[in-house]
């Protein structure tokens, strides 16, 4: 029971705020920091890093449910804008046009108030949709966390984090120069795809 809660927790963790398990085939491009066209093992880590930092509210160290239990309170503490300890439709609807106009924002390259085709296709290719975000915290999420925990202790410690994350890294790098193109990217989440197809899940 305690591992199936970990596993639950953690992959939370990794989906809160729109951050997904550390994978070339689950974010697209955005650890391609140079804008080379591909992710390089440096960017890799350098953004891993920065995502246990941010997923480690309690900087223990590790994943728990503690850290999960404490993004919760703070988004909830963000949406209860009178601090009531308590949420009111007003709110909740202030929250997620807020969190609406940072996502336009963020298409938004150029600043111009308006989503080109091409910001508009990318702004969709890295949301992935509601399809997309099934399968990102879906089995194949819970599976890659319930492998992360190497040493069985309910916990994900930033080794084991990276580790997992990083042979996802590998696995994509079918020519082993060291980086993870768009192309090899796509074809690591098509071959995913089909390991699960044929899993049936």
């Amino acid at each position: 029971m305690k591992k199936a809660i970990l596993i639950s927790s953690a992959t939370a963790l990794l989906m809160a705020g729109g951050i997904a398990v550390a994978a070339p085939g689950d974010r697209g491009m955005r650890a391609d920091t140079d804008g080379d066209g591909a992710i390089s093992r440096a960017e890799m880590t350098a953004s891993l890093n920065a995502r246990f930092t941010k997923m480690d509210v309690n900087g223990d160290g590790q994943l728990s449910k503690e850290d999960r239990d404490a993004k919760k309170a703070e988004r909830f503490a963000k949406m209860d804008a009178n601090g009531d300890g308590e949420l009111t439709e007003a709110e909740m609807t202030a929250a997620r046009a807020a969190r609406k106009s940072e996502r336009f924002a963020r298409a938004d390259t150029d600043g111009n108030g308006k989503l080109s085709q091409a910001e508009a296709q990318a702004k969709h290719g890295k949301r992935g949709g509601k399809d997309m975000r099934g399968k990102r915290g879906g089995r194949g999420g819970m599976g890659m966390m319930r492998g992360a925990d190497t040493n069985g202790d309910q916990m994900i410690s930033k080794a084991e984090f990276t580790a997992a994350a990083i042979a996802r890294f590998d696995r994509a790098d079918v020519n082993n120069d060291g980086k993870v193109t768009k192309e090899e990217r796509q074809a690591a989440h098509k071959a995913n795809k089909g390991q699960r197809n044929k899993r049936g899940g």
